[in-house]
């Protein structure tokens, strides 16, 4: 007769040998738990009682996975839990333990049922499968006409039903309750421990810490600790039989999954708005920074077009001769230069017009209105090699030049001064120091030049004429030399001189390449736009050090929330996403304050008559920026945060 081996009993779900917990406070050295060793197995309901200070809420953080021992093996259905990182023992905080707490530890700035939700965010269930949940446990506990109240709305037995319900959240498979009816009245004590029974019936494994004999006494099993050491061990009832628990869990997603990002923006909405006014000093910080960065930058590229394009309008395609050596003072007017010498650069290679002027101030009068104005003398060819033509009549030909013809032609600024706005004054007289001459045309408008002066403020007569009739000067100021190939202005410089130099017999002379002005302006204009940039990009920093600041400040007053968060199963990740998206949040909606400020700002500018460039690429760079600065400055506070300790989280205040 073959005899049965006897059935080997199941493990137990918990198992500690030697467990010890020793806290240190410099060279103090305090023991709290000594060479504990206890066996919980499936099912079994378990009250650990104990005096105050006996270790018994230490022995429950420790079996939470809050906390972790000093010493000794702890095994949870037969894995060394010692062997677990931070994330793992966060998944069995959200998976496999449910945690009801004396003091609630509730969100305040979530309803009932999102305070529910907290472990099955953490687990990446689905909104609408989670927030079916919530309800359906609040319901089963008596709360279902509360599920939009705060705590602050709930009596004490009615948090401590949310909190119960978030522990059944993602199935609560072992149920920890620390002093469940130590804040509560008699009778909210009885619905809460009536509910531990209920729950111990339905298969879910329940260890009850309490200092209450009496509450003690409705557990099947009572654990006494002492000074830190397991006084006695006495079973009420025989332990449960191995079989299924019955439990529900909640359908979730691997625990690798981070929450929804637009979870992650949610929750940092409510926290955002749980502290408004510190919320908006933080964003003024970064609608001033962006906002800056944009308007300086708009502005920046106005005046740099504005600049070039006045240089443009001069001719790039321009080698400009002034007499003089460069670098040599000359007492009086260099007088190296004569008309004469404009005739003869024609003969260079490429060279389409070479136009002499000699300017100097004069008196203009048109019947009672005197006008002091700049009066140039210069050649028919000057409107094309200047590409500045007249408005109204015509400039002057080459047959005014050869005969010194007495015309005139006015421009913008010296018309409007002589006759008004409006007024037509070709075919009128003016006196140029006192003598006569025909207005034959009026410019258009040129606006003012590179360096800021008024270029209509001037009159053109034939340098013949000015010559003979005005100024009794045979030499010139310039001469203007106009090229036929632009990509050849290099070589062409060096054969003007070349020739100027053989007529003059030696180099008493100066030539500007324009092209190299408009060359220097630009890296001028870049130059003093990267400035005012850096100026602004200072005040974006400004901005982040704030948010920085500002959220180094919230993780010290919400370390009880981060320590709630841990033991619901929240990982580093989870808190990192959490206080990052924080920072982003309050940067990105900043950022968009702060461009459209900047965008408002340099729209005024425009209208008040300043040059502005509106262009995508600043405001990109702006926003970028603000976004940047959020998710740099974010991460020291956020890193501060995941890195908390549980238990030491939650016993802040």
């Amino acid at each position: 007769m073959t005899v049965a081996p006897p059935r080997r009993a199941p493990a137990p779900l918990v198992e500690l040998r030697g467990i010890g917990k020793t806290h240190r406070a410099g060279e103090l050295a305090l023991d709290v738990l000594s060479d504990v060793s206890l066996d919980i197995r499936e099912g079994e309901y378990v009250a650990i009682v104990g005096p105050s200070g006996s270790g018994k809420s230490t022995l429950m953080n420790l079996l939470g996975c809050l906390d972790t021992p000093s010493r000794g093996t702890y095994r949870l259905d037969g894995e060394d839990v010692s062997t677990f990182d931070r994330d793992r023992l966060a998944a069995l905080r959200r998976d496999v333990f449910g945690f009801v707490f004396q003091r609630y530890n509730l969100l305040a700035g979530a309803t009932a049922s999102e305070n529910v939700e907290i472990p099955a965010v953490y687990a990446g269930t689905p909104p609408a499968a989670r927030r079916a949940r919530a309800r359906e446990l609040l319901a089963a506990l008596g709360l279902g006409d509360r599920l939009d109240h705060r705590p602050s709305q709930l009596s004490g037995g009615q948090q401590q039903r949310v909190s119960l319900a978030r522990a059944l959240m993602n199935g609560g498979r072992v149920i920890l309750a620390d002093e469940p009816t130590g804040a509560l009245d008699s009778a909210s004590g009885a619905e809460v421990m009536a509910l531990l029974r209920r729950l111990h019936e339905g298969g879910h494994t329940v260890i009850l810490v309490t200092h209450d004999a009496q509450v003690a006494q409705q557990a099947a099993r009572v654990v006494e600790i002492r000074d830190g050491r397991i006084a006695s061990d006495t079973r009420r009832a025989p332990p449960p039989p191995p079989a299924p628990t019955g439990v529900r869990a909640c359908a979730c997603a691997p625990a690798a999954v981070l929450p929804d990002l637009v979870e992650a923006v949610a929750m940092a909405a409510r926290s955002l708005r749980a502290n408004l006014f510190r919320t908006l000093l933080t964003l003024l910080g970064i609608v001033i920074g962006v906002g800056s960065v944009v308007a300086m930058l708009a502005l920046g590229d106005g005046s740099k077009r504005a600049v070039l394009s006045r240089i443009e309008a001069m001719g790039t395609d321009l080698l400009v001769v002034r007499p003089g050596t460069r670098g040599v003072r000359v007492s009086g007017e260099p007088v190296t230069l004569v008309a004469e010498d404009a005739e003869a650069l024609l003969d260079v290679p490429n060279v389409r017009r070479a136009v002499p002027e000699y300017s100097a101030g004069a008196t203009l009068r048109a019947g009672a209105a005197d006008y002091v104005a700049t009066v140039s003398g210069t050649t028919a060819d000057h409107p094309p090699a200047r590409r500045w033509p007249a408005e109204r009549g015509t400039f002057f030909g080459a047959a005014d030049v050869a005969g010194h013809a007495p015309v005139v032609v006015l421009g913008r600024t010296v018309a409007a001064n002589l006759f008004g706005d409006g007024a037509d004054p070709v075919g009128a007289h003016v006196l140029v120091n006192n003598i006569p001459f025909q207005v034959v045309g009026v410019m258009s408008r040129k606006g003012a030049s590179a360096g800021g002066s008024d270029m209509d403020d001037i009159a053109f007569v034939p340098i013949t004429t000015a010559r003979s009739r005005l100024f009794g000067k045979r030499h010139v100021r310039s001469i203007t030399v106009q090229v036929e190939d632009a990509a050849r202005m290099d070589a062409t410089q060096r054969e003007l001189a070349a020739a100027l130099a053989r007529r003059h017999g030696r180099e008493d002379f100066q030539i500007r390449n324009m092209a190299d002005v408009l060359e220097t302006a630009t890296d001028t204009q870049d130059t003093l736009t990267v400035l005012l940039g850096s100026i602004a990009a200072i005040s974006l920093l400004v901005g982040g050090i704030g948010v920085m600041n500002i959220m180094l400040v919230s993780v010290t007053e919400r370390v009880r929330e981060i320590g709630i968060r841990l033991a619901t199963g929240a990982r580093m990740r989870h808190i990192l996403l959490q206080f990052n998206t924080e920072a982003l949040v309050v940067c990105a909606f900043g950022g968009v304050l702060g461009v459209a400020g900047g965008l408002g700002v340099a729209w005024l500018a425009s209208r008040l008559g300043h040059p502005v460039v509106f262009s995508l690429p600043p405001v990109l760079l702006a926003f970028g920026s603000a976004f940047a600065t959020g998710l740099v400055f974010g991460w020291l506070p956020a890193r501060k945060a995941a890195a908390l300790d549980p238990v030491l989280a939650l016993s802040a205040e």
